[in-house]
Formats: C-alpha cells, sequence, structure tokens
C-alpha cells in the first residue's frame, strides 16, 4: 500500500476510534453517575465528532497552512492530498457517530 492510502487509511480509523471510544467511555460514565447512558452516548457522539477530525490529521491548522501554501504555489496535488485525508476522517468520524446511532438504536 503506498504512503498516500496507509495515511488516509489511519485517519480514517483514528477517527472513528475517537467517537466510538469517546461516545463508549462516555455512556460508562453515564451509568456510574446514574445519568441514562444512551442519550450520552449519542450527545457525546455528536459534539466529539470535530475533535475527532482534527485529531486524526494531526490536531493542529497545519493541514490547513499546507493547503494554502500550494494553492498559492500552484502545487495542487499536496493540496489535494491534505483535502482527502481531511475526507477520509471526516468519513472515519461520521461512520463512528452512525455507529453509536445505531447500537443505541436511533439509526
Amino acid at each position: 500500500m503506498n504512503v498516500f492510502m496507509s495515511k488516509a487509511v489511519l485517519d480514517f480509523f483514528i477517527a472513528f476510534g475517537i467517537v466510538l471510544g469517546g461516545a463508549m467511555l462516555g455512556g460508562v460514565g453515564a451509568v456510574v453517575s446514574l445519568q441514562p447512558p444512551t442519550q450520552t452516548m449519542l450527545d457525546i457522539a455528536d459534539r466529539i465528532k470535530i475533535w475527532a477530525l482534527a485529531a486524526a490529521v494531526g490536531g493542529t491548522i497545519d493541514p490547513m497552512r499546507v493547503i494554502e501554501s500550494n494553492m498559492i504555489g500552484g502545487n495542487l496535488s499536496p493540496a489535494i492530498k491534505q483535502v482527502l485525508y481531511l475526507v477520509f476522517a471526516f468519513l472515519g468520524a461520521h461512520m463512528g457517530s452512525e455507529l453509536v446511532k445505531w447500537v443505541c438504536g436511533k439509526g
């Protein structure tokens, strides 16, 4: 597998794992604090999606800087790669959120 696909797959599963793991552990916390775990898990899955996306692509604004500097310089290939990394991370976060909804019976 080439470097691009390896990083794209990693970004997908990192974002997926952050949403799924965060929602599941939030559900455990809800049970411990005597709150309804289903609604807590759904809320966490929706709120954590953007943070999963940011964490998967590096946790900083650097991907946006790469896109900007390459677009201004006329190099579209690195900019397109960064956009695709963001898309893969978004898909992972969204799939994690949809899985939580499905498990909780809301999807």
